[in-house]
């Protein structure tokens, strides 16, 4: 998500599996939540169920508790369940009932946000757009009934107001809720009700907002109305649940503040009498066309969370914890990719994603052992020198947790606490469940790694296959006008208000005499200048490409951060009458912003020039259609396969615009999900059997400088700071769900907008992936194991490796004990050296999963007196 600060947010909705018949409280005092009457540290994860299928919500859902979570938060995204105003849709990736009950059957809590607005680089923030044509509406201000109209039904005047919009859609998610006795009162799961940034009504439900805080400004007084407003409706509920709002320093005492951001632990609620709690804490950052991929290193993720916890924190949300893909024209915009991978710690494919799944685990189970002294009292705190602390936290005077922090980005140091001397590394945090022992340390990972980034093909053994295929048909997509669903404007529309999001194109035509307006001139070269406020744009003289004397298509773009362009271009019109065709793209409705709901898209401006005139077209007489000819007839559909729309033939067409290609093909064998490559086209959308997988943009590549694959952890981070894949497209891999094939003869049909050679596309799936752990005799011993000090000496530090579900491990390439460096997929041995292949070969092969004890007992010393660790490289496979 953007850096967005949540503005009012009711706790609505926590589930957990309770015997049924048995109700649940919720409750808060200035420590936690405090569910039926115990104090609660809350881990939690968000997952938003459309952006993956419902075939593999429970196998997410078992990896995120298997990861320490006690909580599951989605969005309800209002556009896709209420599509046509009265019109619902819960079916599919959509069935909101199966996945909330899916994540109950699991035994943890749901966090449901509704909304309305979900921000979420959703299209249009989640709003639908009829709601934009109601007349009046004002979206995110003080919005009173604007129109009185007549219902010719009931023959009685009907108000409008976009608050009686987000109350009935409200209502609607929350009736869903009731009649499949899912909240608490009535013996289900839903317990808690949040304030998300919006403001929930929990039985005559009322919603209103998300993520206001930052973009209030924007709407002056009238903005301080409508907060005003969404406080006391809260407020003045008289609901049992506990109300939240984010980023809101002056929230009412009867209401928890909370933060959102990529460090809260300097975060203080407001009062004395609530807990703190964190709703957003981002684990990476979404992708966009364009730009190089984010990613965030999972030591400064830890020391996050851990800084979080050790000064108070009670309730923290990784968003996302599964990013998943944005299916169809899901994504918002500008420039949403359809990757939402987020460099999650489940990534985009539902695969877990080493080692930032396996540290943050092991995180959370350091925190779980200290949970009874965090609830129990506020911390001591302690100065241990300069940019070094503890934070001590007693149930009684001789029994305590604590966290020693280093928050310096540069310097290691040692720290003298309790007697003892420990080593923090520079911005690190290290957990001692009983003040003595350091079982976890943000900055040291020893959990299981993977072999390069979390890329589908970089961490995994893949099998790569050419598209074994039928013969490639085509379609040409007429150049402007070519139905009868045109008409005409004197000026040129606005995009959005013209589509109504129906489509992402846009066809303007208009028609040029030279004689007429370029005067006393024959055969002219003008210079085209388009004005667009985006976001791309491609220009047709007399139905042709323009081109300059560089063989490029007149094409024009913007970015995520700026989707306005001028397209300037030379060129050559005859005498008599000329064509120009314009076709503007829309990649994704804005989701957020300050009044975002009005911000504008398509052309604005039409310029032909030359040395001593111009002349301005804007005001002309434009033909306009909304959509593509191919998109009217439905060539997208399975039903047309077959059509005799579709060219038949050998040769076909290449690197050409506005093509549309279909071919039937049979995928790779396996179960697991698809990579389809599309590296070799330039843009456009993608359908298989008729699901649309997305927008590709693979000719859009990001600047060739400012990354690193190896970024440093230490200091504070943001969304530019750890970057990689420049100077390359954002995504050329587009998930294909297996769910959606068929054995043999599925339908890949491709509209290509610049330019592509469809021959060259590939298809991967996940045979197998490298695994590896190295761990030293001085680390602590495995998180889940740890005892109290009494039984300490008897615990061993131990290498841990496991497979994905259903996987085993079926080699070990590499094995050393001793002084081995070098990363996974890369280690050497040193000039300490124990081969130990054939015991960790024992040890693993054949199994899921392994443990190897760190002893000399059962490894054996090759030098004494030297600090040794062991490093393995194993291999996973079905």
């Amino acid at each position: 998500m953007e850096s967005k600060k949540l503005l009012l947010v009711i706790i609505l909705s926590m589930l957990l599996v309770f015997e049924k018949g048995a109700s649940t409280t919720v409750t808060y005092d200035h420590k936690a939540l405090v569910i039926d009457g115990k104090r609660r540290i809350l881990q939690s994860g968000s997952i938003h169920y459309p952006r993956t299928t419902p075939e593999i919500w429970p196998e997410i859902i078992r990896k995120a508790k298997e990861g320490g979570l006690d909580v599951i938060e989605s969005y309800v995204f209002w556009n896709y369940h209420e599509p046509v105003k009265g019109e619902y849709y819960f079916e599919g990736r959509f069935d909101l009932v199966r996945f909330v009950k899916t994540v109950q059957e699991a035994g943890l809590y749901v966090h449901l946000r509704i909304g309305p607005y979900a921000c979420a680089e959703w299209n249009y923030g989640g709003f639908p757009m009829w709601l934009h044509f109601i007349p009046g509406i004002k979206f995110r201000t003080t919005n009173e009934l604007f129109k009185e109209s007549v219902d010719q039904s009931l023959k009685k005047p009907v108000l409008f107001s976009m608050q009686n919009e987000m109350k009935l859609f409200l209502a609607k998610i929350v009736d869903l809720m009731k009649d499949e006795n899912l909240f608490a009162t009535q013996g289900g799961p839903i317990i808690l009700a949040q304030v998300v940034s919006f403001i929930f009504v929990m039985m005559d439900v009322f919603v209103v907002e998300n993520e206001y805080g930052n973009v209030e400004w924007a709407y002056g007084v009238s903005g301080e109305l409508y907060v005003k407003w969404a406080a006391e409706t809260a407020v003045n509920l008289n609901t049992t649940v506990p109300w939240v709002m984010c980023a809101q320093e002056d929230a009412p005492d009867s209401v928890i503040n909370t933060c959102n951001g990529f460090y809260c632990d300097r975060f203080t609620p407001n009062s004395l009498s609530k807990p703190k709690m964190w709703t957003e804490n981002y684990v990476g950052w979404f992708l966009a066309f364009g730009y190089p991929v984010p990613f965030r290193p999972v030591e400064d993720l830890a020391f996050a969370v851990a800084r979080f916890f050790e000064t108070g924190g009670t309730f923290q949300n990784y968003y996302m914890y599964f990013g998943g893909t944005n299916f169809g024209r899901t994504a918002g915009g500008p420039l949403v990719a359809t990757s939402y991978d987020y460099d999650a710690p489940i990534d985009e494919y539902g695969f877990i994603s080493q080692p930032k799944w396996g540290h943050l685990r092991d995180l959370h189970k350091a925190i779980k052992h200290c949970e009874e002294y965090l609830v129990n009292a506020d911390p001591i705190h302690l100065s241990l020198g300069l940019k070094l602390e503890a934070h001590v936290y007693y149930k009684s005077s001789n029994d305590c947790a604590a966290f020693l922090a280093n928050y310096g980005n540069s310097s290691d140091a040692n720290v003298t606490f309790n007697g003892k001397s420990y080593f923090l590394h520079a911005w690190s945090v290290s957990i001692l469940p009983d003040c003595k022992n350091v079982i976890f340390n943000t900055a040291k990972v020893v959990s299981q790694k993977t072999t390069g980034s979390t890329a589908f093909t970089h961490n995994t053994v893949t099998i790569e296959n050419s598209l074994e295929s039928d013969p490639w048909g085509w379609y040409q997509e007429k150049v402007g006008i070519a139905n009868n669903h045109s008409f005409a404007s004197p000026r040129l529309l606005e995009q959005i208000n013209t589509t109504k999001d129906t489509s992402d194109f846009l066809w303007y035509t208009t028609s040029i005499n030279v004689e007429e307006n370029i005067k006393k001139r024959k055969a002219k070269e003008l210079q085209l200048m388009v004005g667009s406020l985006g976001h791309a744009a491609l220009v047709f003289v007399n139905k042709k490409p323009v081109a300059d004397l560089e063989p490029s298509l007149g094409f024009g773009y913007g970015n995520h951060d700026d989707a306005s362009f001028v397209l300037s271009k030379k060129i050559h019109l005859k005498q008599g009458n000329n064509t120009v065709d314009i076709l503007s793209m829309m990649v994704g409705l804005q989701n957020y912003g300050p009044w975002f709901d009005i911000s504008g898209a398509g052309v604005f401006s039409v310029i032909f020039s030359d040395l001593k005139n111009s002349k301005n077209f804007s005001s002309t007489e434009w033909i306009y259609q909304v959509g593509l000819e191919g998109e009217y007839l439905g060539l997208d559909k399975v039903s047309l396969a077959n059509s005799s729309l579709w060219i038949q033939g050998s040769s076909v067409p290449v690197h050409q615009s506005l093509i549309w290609y279909k071919t039937s093909f049979s995928p790779p064998e396996g179960r697991g999900p698809i990579s389809l490559n599309l590296s070799s086209m330039g843009k456009g959308q993608a359908w298989v059997n008729g699901q649309h997988i997305g927008r590709y943009w693979s000719s859009y590549r990001s600047p060739s400088t400012g990354c690193s694959d190896n970024c440093d952890y230490r200091g504070a981070y943001d969304s530019w700071k750890c970057l990689k894949k420049c100077g390359q497209p954002a995504q050329v891999l587009y998930h294909v769900p297996r769910s959606w094939l068929k054995p043999e003869k599925n339908l890949l049909v491709l509209h290509e907008e610049l330019g592509g050679d469809p021959s060259k596309i590939s298809f991967s799936t996940r045979s197998g992936q490298t695994i590896c752990a190295h761990v030293s005799e001085l680390d602590p011993p495995p998180v889940d194991t740890w005892k109290t000090d009494k039984d300490q000496t008897s615990q061993e530090p131990s290498l841990q490796l496991n497979c994905e579900q259903g996987w085993t491990i079926t080699a070990v390439n590499f094995a050393s004990f001793g002084t081995p460096t070098g990363d996974c997929g890369a280690f050497i041995e040193g000039s300490c050296h124990w081969d130990v292949l054939s015991i960790v070969h024992q040890g693993c092969v054949g199994k899921s999963g392994c443990s190897i004890p760190i002893t000399m007992a059962k490894l054996g010393d090759p030098c004494p007196g030297v600090q040794k660790s062991l490093a393995v490289e194993a291999f996973c496979s079905v």
